[in-house]
């Protein structure tokens, strides 16, 4: 009897179409994310490329601090998702509010009382990268400033600090709920008050004249 040839084709399970493992719904906020950081980055250097046509000026905090135009793109870009963190802040925050009750209120007079007490604030998260590189901007720039850490993440919130950032959020222009939230002289720097916010005041001159009507000291 001749030998049996070896059996040289793949695997059946190779044949078959590999399973999906991730969520259509997180899919499309993958897509979403990836959009958001493109267009923003996008508008951020048309922006740059349009002052550089008008011989802009660099202001003295400007050279100091140095904003990074690919995290300045994407904090400009997550305002194509705010609808979706928007309605997930309300969701969390009614939810774990109820849980430990936490009303708006009581975390709105906190937040007033903070913001009426520090010339220069800012609300952030432990891991997020919009919050760390708005801390090295504002080390660079040399004034004092108080910072306020709400968690780790917004996933990662308590009922206090989930409250708390639905209530930053209706704070700001565009009611965005993403941190970092700054505060120069009791009001919110500009938008959603996060990292773009920060690095056009920077670039533009406009922080250093903010600090300065807000009475905040330059860091010893």
């Amino acid at each position: 009897t001749p030998p049996t040839p070896p059996n040289t084709s793949l695997p059946h399970r190779l044949e078959e179409p590999l399973p999906v493992t991730m969520a259509p719904q997180l899919r499309i906020l993958v897509a979403l994310l990836l959009s958001a950081a493109a267009s923003g980055f996008l508008q951020s250097s048309t922006r740059a490329a349009t002052m550089g046509s008008r011989a802009f000026a660099p202001s003295p905090l400007a050279m100091a601090a140095e904003p990074k135009p690919l995290i300045k793109g994407m904090s400009a870009g997550m305002g194509l998702i705010k609808p979706i963190f928007t309605a997930e802040a309300q969701i969390q925050g009614l939810a774990l509010g109820a849980i430990g009750g936490v009303g708006t209120d009581d975390v709105r007079a906190e937040i007033d009382e903070a913001v009426s007490s520090n010339k220069v604030l800012i609300y952030t998260y432990a891991l997020s990268p919009f919050s760390t590189e708005a801390l090295s901007l504002l080390d660079s720039v040399g004034y004092e400033y108080t910072k306020i850490e709400l968690g780790l993440e917004w996933f990662a919130l308590g009922p206090n600090g989930s409250q708390k950032r639905r209530v930053l959020g209706s704070m700001v222009e565009n009611g965005a709920t993403s941190l970092p939230k700054i505060f120069i002289g009791g009001t919110p720097l500009g938008g959603a008050a996060g990292y773009s916010a920060l690095a056009e005041s920077i670039e533009s001159g406009e922080l250093e004249g903010l600090l300065k009507k807000s009475g905040a000291k330059l860091a010893r």
